[in-house]
């Protein structure tokens, strides 16, 4: 789990000893792609760490159609916070885009390992502000971009995505359907 460790060492000082406790905490799991980790109306009781791989957070509209609203690559968590935190029904799904390679940790689990290294507070609060963060970005280029530019900022700024995330998925996390990115595409190519 030497990629955790490198990923824990960009936020806070931590030694080999503390490590090895902290990872104690946490589960492996390895998973297929398109496997579902988590389902709506289920109660959220975990955390995903993403150490290979990819995951999406999705719920599904009153149309019946998926909407994606997160991705998770290598080094970011993913769940459903709200209802992580609450201990609670979610409303979303989250399933493998990729076969992926994942720390799980649950709810009570955190609540000990917070505990027993209180640097982990610290390392959650800087992970949840980053993370808060970029949803804040996110809701203003909803509201601010026309949609072609919010795919070219999107394929810009995230080009790894666009590589390794079927076209579908990423019209869905846009809010659009697969033609009208498939026509966005075209227009920026002519």
């Amino acid at each position: 789990m030497e990629i955790f460790k490198q990923h824990l060492d960009k936020f806070i000082d931590i030694d080999d000893e503390e490590f090895a406790s902290v990872i104690s905490f946490f589960q492996v799991l390895e998973v297929k792609k398109k496997q579902d980790l988590m389902s709506d109306g289920e109660i959220c009781r975990t955390m995903f760490f993403v150490v290979k791989g990819c995951l999406r957070k999705f719920f599904i509209n009153e149309k019946g159609i998926e909407q994606t609203t997160e991705f998770a690559i290598e080094n970011w968590f993913i769940t459903d916070t709200f209802a992580y935190e609450r201990q609670m029904k979610s409303g979303f799904c989250i399933q493998a885009v990729e076969k992926s390679v994942l720390l799980k940790i649950d709810f009570h689990s955190q609540e000990a390992l917070l505990k027993k290294h209180p640097v982990m507070e610290r390392y959650f609060r800087m992970v949840y502000q980053r993370a808060y963060a970029a949803a804040e970005r996110r809701i203003r280029y909803l509201y601010e971009f026309s949609r072609e530019e919010l795919y070219v900022h999107f394929s810009t700024q995230y080009p790894w995505f666009i590589q390794r995330i079927p076209q579908y998925l990423i019209a869905s996390f846009l809010g659009f359907t697969p033609e009208y990115l498939s026509e966005i595409r075209a227009k920026l190519r002519s």
